[in-house]
């Protein structure tokens, strides 16, 4: 083990690994009950609870496995926050359209992107791609999935309703044009259980955070669903619930659920290039700062070789999760918390990843914790999400409007890719005109036009509204 992981080399001990490998997990572990709330939208998608459970166990525990044994890389990865909402936002919208994007689209969708990442990393266009979008879009985006997946917490949770007062009866499940003076967003009635479950857990996991304590979001997930109990919030069925097995029942996998022949639906085509685009810049800034918190960048050659092989492992994954049955699989920040207790190798991924494996046997306790609870967990990483926006430079008016296009439109039309577009098109078009008049330069790069023209032939072609 010393030898395979070369922990002399990089200054770290089997104990100091094991550690941090159980930190990361500790961190991460909220994903085995968000995830699966998440994709099912808590029961209106009928990917079935337990089915994207253990996907989700053993996308984490399998590459994550992986990336330790093959990239010696203290990363973990996991079905990814912000896409699986967004998987479930386009599923959901589309239930009572002419076409509906099934839940099977959706998997087909994320296989063909893992297939699009291995080739781009192969072929190295995925560095291109990476040194196209200017630094102050790629933290807008994280934003603006932060700010997402905030307004799914407060949906699930009743903290936020959703309502118009509009003069005219609107038809259900059509869009309307709301004027100045008409409500959408409402906060919840304070008296609903859940609301008050909701509030509870966010304030705890908060505290625990302020406290630094290591897995504040599982811990504050846990101590929420203990107070449900005491409030009577919690469905304790799960334990006796054939639906719910202590042993693993891997015939209830989504296992290759894929739908082909919808893979020419115009949904799918916007789907593949969202999950593809917002992956793409998640994990590498996760994969960089992480390799550079552990100082594997401190030789910057082999660290840009082992990020490369890491880039590959990731791809891997997000084709492979989709073969389980979740939304894409990538590196996790969280990964960070292990690194921070002196995780340098492949050991502290390698640890992680057999916690997840071993978590497939503890399904009807996670089972138990209420959406409430989970809810208030996604609120909290809409927070850490945030964090990047003191990246972006909003006195530079080129680079503020887009990043601000990019961070508002993502939440406010309820759509990753929307939040995304404006902010490509726009940047160009300011960049350009500035350019032009001699006030700044700026770098376009010439695939941020290709970019652009692709974004505005897709509007044009497919419509906007959805």
């Amino acid at each position: 083990m010393e030898r395979f992981f070369k922990l002399r080399e990089n200054g770290t001990t089997v104990r100091t690994e094991i550690m941090a490998g159980l930190t990361t997990f500790m961190a991460m572990a909220y994903i085995l009950s968000v995830n699966p709330g998440t994709l099912t939208a808590f029961g209106r998608i009928d990917m079935g609870w337990y089915s994207v459970f253990l996907a989700t166990a053993l996308a984490a525990g399998i590459f994550t496995i992986a990336m330790g044994l093959f990239i010696n890389f203290p990363v973990a990865l996991a079905p990814g926050m912000g896409l699986n909402a967004y998987f479930a936002s386009v599923v959901l919208s589309s239930a009572t359209s002419d076409h509906p994007f099934t839940w099977q689209m959706g998997l087909t969708a994320v296989f063909i992107s893992g297939l699009i990442f291995i080739l781009l990393t192969i072929t190295r266009i995925r560095q291109i791609l990476l040194d196209a979008i200017p630094d102050s879009l790629k933290h807008a985006i994280t934003v603006g999935i932060g700010l997402f997946i905030t307004i799914i917490g407060l949906k699930n949770s009743g903290i936020m309703t959703i309502g118009v007062e509009a003069g005219n009866a609107i038809p259900a499940n059509t869009f309307t044009d709301v004027l100045y003076f008409e409500t959408v967003f409402h906060l919840g009635s304070l008296q609903n259980t859940n609301v008050q479950l909701a509030l509870i857990g966010l304030l705890l996991i908060s505290i625990l955070m302020v406290l630094r304590v290591k897995g504040a979001i599982l811990f504050g997930i846990l101590g929420t669903t203990v107070i449900g109990m005491l409030m009577g919030a919690v469905d304790f069925s799960t334990l006796s619930n054939p639906s719910t097995p202590w042993v693993p029942d891997f015939t209830q996998l989504n296992f290759l659920e894929f739908d082909w022949k919808g893979i020419l639906h115009t949904g799918i085509i916007s789907a593949i290039a969202t999950f593809t685009f917002v992956e793409l810049f998640d994990t590498f800034g996760t994969l960089v700062g992480t390799a550079q918190r552990a100082g594997i960048m401190d030789k910057p050659e082999e660290g840009k070789r082992r990020v490369g092989k890491a880039m590959l492992v990731d791809a891997a994954a997000v084709a492979g999760g989709a073969i389980l049955g979740t939304s894409t699989t990538t590196a996790y920040v969280e990964s960070a918390a292990g690194v921070a207790e002196g995780g340098r190798t492949g050991l502290t991924a390698v640890t992680t990843g057999v916690c997840f494996l071993l978590a497939l046997f503890l399904a009807p306790v996670a089972a138990l914790i209420p959406g409430s609870a989970t809810a208030a967990a996604l609120i909290i990483v809409g927070v850490l999400m945030a964090q990047s926006i003191r990246q972006i430079d909003f006195n530079d008016m080129v680079i503020a409007i887009p990043s601000f296009l990019t961070l508002a439109i993502m939440p406010f039309t309820y759509n990753i890719a929307n939040g995304i577009s404006f902010g490509i098109v726009t940047y160009v078009i300011l960049a350009f005109v500035a350019n032009v008049s001699g006030k700044k330069k700026y770098d376009i790069h010439w695939m941020m036009w290709l970019l652009a023209v692709l974004v505005v032939l897709r509007y044009l072609l497919i419509g906007s509204q959805g």
